[in-house]
């Protein structure tokens, strides 16, 4: 193999189209690893890790673009390196033709732009809270991507966006839907009356597009970010959504979508909800029945709940299935077992979506371990075996650091799907697919690969190893839910409709299983 490392003097690309890049240079003929960044401290912390930090890249600064390609000894690097240089300039910001201006920092945008009134902030954290700062001193409302904010400036940037009427989605903030356009990580749905508020990416997105299956529509999706129902942020975004939502003339409903927050905040959200005047469907994973209910809310167990208590609120006729028989599904899973195949593995891209199903396994009464896990007794880090029944979140900051997030490029997931199938002791391997804008554009066919040599490295050992595979997206995204459902079917892979079902189906696995 041989290392090319290049250094493009002021250069800026945004973090989402440097991991995009950096994705489908991955996948060129010819090459090993293919690394674009930003020349900042924590991205040259990465590449010291690899072994890939040359003289060159440690000279780079912060607005330099870095590109490191490691390849084969007979491939022509000159021309993978033209060929990832073509990718960066595809993704370079198209120009609306003649005259078009490229504004070089938020402000300038703000001012040249007319009618400008959001900014999407996707730079490395160590500079997004001055970007977002400027934005929000612009009269701009923000969607910080960026992650690994010091919480002290998050507080700081809500309490200025809430103190001049703006909105302050994140930091961490993947998925919004304003005035039915997408921002970052979100799906295609149809419009309509229900409004959604978020402190989780992939659970607002997976209560979208139920709620378009089901026969409704979203009117506004509002990102908070995930710490906003912490005790030291103290929920003041999704408190500032739910208000924005009830003076909504064209919201009829709310959905709240948190996992468990601080006691002390969960009260003071649960007081918007009782003053909001509108139906409010309060989905906080673990959370209070009795509670939602005094403060006058309707409480979901679980993602499809929610989804179907507004769509019926909102007067939708349902257009939806029948359940799955989880436990009848179950039973034909284990049938095919040999002995000592008994834990469940789950390898999901989204946070909120591996939490539900590692609840839901948990309440068959087995212990259950993950990088996400609340109880310290049970948290595994991102380096760790799997042991018993493990459910990992790789796009958590520990999978991430330095690297595209799992929707963008699963290859931490690949490689950790076929080091599952080694383990004598796997009943069943849990994988979710998320689609929509700003995903990977065929995550199941570049996961069908390591699913078949998963498949393979059991087969051989002479055990049958089953995987059950949820797809989270809409018949409107392309790829469509059904194109790539029916492929992973094709390859006999277990597939179900929701979240909750998922969940379902893995808990009497793993209830079976023990048995």
């Amino acid at each position: 193999m041989s290392t090319t490392a290049v250094v493009r003097k002021n250069t800026y690309y945004d973090s989402v189209s440097l991991m995009s890049v950096s994705t489908k240079a991955n996948g060129l003929a010819g090459v090993e690893q293919a690394f674009t960044a930003m020349g900042t401290d924590m991205n040259k912390g990465v590449l010291d890790n690899l072994g890939l930090l040359t003289d060159e890249l440690k000279a780079a600064g912060s607005g330099d673009l870095m590109i490191v390609l490691v390849t084969a000894e007979d491939a022509d690097t000159d021309a993978l390196l033209a060929e990832v240089e073509d990718l960066l300039t595809r993704k370079a910001p198209a120009s609306a033709g003649a005259g078009a201006v490229t504004y070089r920092t938020v402000t300038g945008a703000a001012e040249g732009i007319e009618g400008a009134n959001l900014a999407v902030i996707a730079v490395n954290g160590a500079y997004a809270a001055r970007e977002a700062r400027k934005a929000l001193n612009s009269g701009l409302h923000v969607m910080m991507f960026s992650d690994n904010v010091p919480v002290a400036d998050e507080v700081s940037l809500k309490q200025l966006a809430h103190d001049k009427g703006l909105f302050m989605m994140g930091p961490d903030c993947g998925t919004a839907i304003v005035n039915n356009v997408a921002l970052c990580f979100g799906n295609k749905v149809r419009p309509g009356s229900v409004g959604i508020v978020a402190a989780s990416g992939t659970g607002s997105q997976e209560v979208s597009v139920r709620v378009h299956a089901l026969g409704g529509g979203v009117s506004q999706l509002i990102g908070t970010g995930g710490r906003d129902l912490s005790e030291e942020v103290g929920g003041i975004m999704m408190i500032d959504g739910i208000r924005a939502l009830a003076a909504d003339p064209a919201t009829d409903v709310i959905v709240l979508v948190s996992k468990p927050p601080a006691p002390s905040v969960e009260k003071k959200v649960l007081a918007e909800v009782a003053a909001a005047g509108k139906p409010v469907v309060v989905y906080f994973i673990g959370g209070s029945e009795e509670a939602v209910t005094a403060a006058g809310g309707h409480f979901a167990a679980a993602s499809l709940d929610a989804a179907r208590q507004a769509v019926v609120l909102a007067g939708v006729e349902s257009a939806e299935g029948a359940d799955l028989d989880a436990e009848a599904a179950a039973a034909d899973v284990v049938a095919r077992l040999t002995e000592g195949q008994r834990h469940v593995r789950g390898l999901f891209c989204g946070g909120t979506l591996c939490d539900e199903t590692m609840y839901a396994v948990q309440d068959a009464g087995v212990d259950v371990y993950s990088n996400i896990q609340k109880d310290p007794a049970f948290r595994l880090s991102a380096t760790s075996a799997s042991t018993g029944h493990t459910f990992l979140d790789f796009g958590d900051d520990d999978f991430t650091n330095g690297r595209p997030h799992p929707m963008i490029d699963p290859a931490l997931r690949l490689e950790r799907l076929v080091e599952e199938a080694k383990d004598p002791s796997v009943a069943t391997i849990v994988l979710d697919f998320v689609l929509g804008f700003g995903a990977h554009e065929d995550p199941v066919g570049t996961t069908l690969p390591a699913i078949q040599e998963a498949q393979r490295i059991a087969a051989e050992a002479g055990r049958h190893l089953p995987v059950v595979a949820y797809v989270l997206g809409t018949d409107l995204d392309t790829p469509s839910v059904a194109a790539q459902s029916a492929a992973l079917e094709a390859a006999g892979v277990i597939v179900t409709r929701s979240s909750t079902e998922t969940g379902r189906l893995a808990r009497e696995i793993a209830k079976k299983a023990q048995a």
